[in-house]
């Protein structure tokens, strides 16, 4: 009995200190930024130019804007957790040579941008990217997409504007559900500072919407994305099924690059 209790309070004082470092280091588990130099030169093999926002809280926002003659419209791409723009520029030649236009924007403490991070900032930002593209494109040529984190920011985004379509790329249902589904054991709940719930701003987008998503991801589980497909309350929606697609190597599966191409002509 002696030998039982001292495993339970073993048990109960490792489960509390994970539960402590969850709770203490959760951004750095969830952002995986790196950084670059104010000075440093992007090298792209498209047309581009380079520009910061200013937020109202003094951040200062970096994106890259690659730029078509006669574009046939604008990809606004909300990047995933991890690197900077370095690596997320090279992402966007699909789009370019599908003959759009593309902003892809670093968060706060990605690459040169600047500002604390919070769920909120993340939205508040995005709306702010959204408005200066409005400048320049009207919405019905302005496609939102994201992948992987950064499709919950899409998602929010889409559901208080109104752009001409929503394409998220190995989405999750919520943070929330991932966490809990890598840290069952955890009370993950009621730590969890970002929740990110896609499921409820999915309810309010009014526009046509498209998942990607590959049944061996190990990062967002395929049922993460199918279940948030499931969640989508209007009719023009459609999920492409990636099979054996990762979460970072879906551009290599024909099925994804034909169905990016068909969304996107």
């Amino acid at each position: 009995m002696q030998k039982l209790k001292r495993i339970g309070v073993s048990v109960l004082v490792l489960l509390s200190l994970l539960t402590l470092m969850l709770t203490m280091f959760q951004e750095k588990l969830i952002f995986l930024p790196t950084k670059l130099p104010q000075d440093f030169d992007y090298s792209f093999p498209y047309d581009f130019e380079e520009l910061f926002l200013e937020t109202d809280d003094g951040a200062r926002l970096n994106a890259i804007h690659f730029k078509k003659e006669n574009p046939k419209g604008l990809v606004l791409y909300f990047h995933g957790n991890a690197g900077d723009l370095s690596r997320w520029g090279q992402i966007m030649s699909p789009f370019v040579d599908l003959g759009y236009d593309v902003l892809v924007m670093d968060y706060r403490g990605y690459g040169k941008s600047t500002g604390a991070l919070s769920e909120k900032a993340l939205y508040k930002d995005a709306q702010m990217f959204y408005d200066h593209v409005l400048k320049e494109y009207p919405e019905n040529e302005i496609v939102v997409y994201g992948r992987s984190l950064g499709a919950s920011i899409a998602t929010q985004l889409a559901s208080n504007n109104s752009p001409k379509k929503l394409i998220l790329e190995t989405p999750f249902y919520s943070l929330l559900d991932v966490a809990e589904g890598r840290f069952p054991f955890l009370p993950v709940r009621y730590v969890l500072k970002y929740k990110m719930p896609s499921f409820d701003y999915i309810q309010k987008v009014q526009g046509p919407i498209r998942i990607f998503h590959g049944t061996t991801d190990d990062v967002v589980p395929y049922e993460s994305g199918k279940k948030l497909f499931e969640a989508i309350p209007i009719s023009d929606k459609k999920m492409y099924t990636i099979k054996n697609g990762n979460h970072n190597n879906l551009i290599e599966f024909e099925v994804f690059r034909e169905g990016i191409k068909q969304e996107l002509d």
